[in-house]
């Protein structure tokens, strides 16, 4: 049993390093070119990163780190596909990058187990803690829902300063969750992220200064 919550766990951190490690990227390309950048390999460790994270929640049977995931893993791709390297990457992984949350989802209610009653009523996860975590991540999500149409409307890949308004919102609210939740690997996710959203957020009003 404790190998298996190492296990699990092993594959928590690594999602979060993937995540913070995008974050870090990120950070040192916006303040090299001294404006807000987003390199290519952003999208790609985030749809990694995704995978593992939806993994680690589905394994821990909470349902808040699942639907976080659900949320924004398709908008990855699509912003892969924006910047163009989609095509770069192997026919045969397309299918399992589109298909694989549709088919763990389907395994989990068709497998002869209530596993409704395993992800809506963990007794180490009140409701008003599952509400609170779901909303945290549905703000959090809504970061990347906005940033993709901002980016559609523009025809490329951008990061506004919207999107890092809403990570601070959501960031505060998923971490008093994964607080409350005991979860280190949600704990030091979101901790890793404070620093990089503030750091992006005073780059493009420094932007908007020189600029006006």
């Amino acid at each position: 049993m404790k190998e298996t919550n190492l296990l699990i766990y092993a594959i928590g951190f690594a999602a979060q390093l993937l995540f913070s490690w995008r974050m870090i990227d990120q950070w040192i390309s916006s303040e090299k070119n001294k404006k807000t950048q987003v390199p290519k390999q952003f999208w790609t460790h985030s749809l990694i990163a995704s995978i593992l994270l939806f993994t680690y929640g589905w394994l821990r049977n909470d349902f808040a780190i699942i639907v976080g995931q659900i949320l924004t893993y398709y908008i990855y791709i699509r912003n892969i596909q924006i910047q163009g390297s989609w095509q770069q990457i192997p026919k045969a992984m397309w299918w399992v990058f589109l298909l694989f949350p549709l088919v763990v989802l389907y395994y989990s209610f068709n497998n002869n187990e209530m596993d409704m009653d395993r992800f809506f009523k963990n007794e180490h996860i009140p409701t008003w803690l599952l509400i609170m975590g779901v909303c945290g991540q549905v703000i959090f999500t809504l970061r990347f829902i906005y940033q993709w149409i901002y980016s559609e409307r523009r025809k490329q890949s951008l990061l506004p300063l919207g999107f890092w308004l809403i990570s601070l919102t959501g960031s505060l609210l998923i971490l008093t969750y994964a607080v409350i939740r005991r979860d280190p690997v949600l704990i030091i996710g979101q901790l890793s992220g404070f620093i990089v959203y503030l750091r992006n957020i005073m780059i493009i009003r420094n932007n908007v200064r020189r600029t006006t």
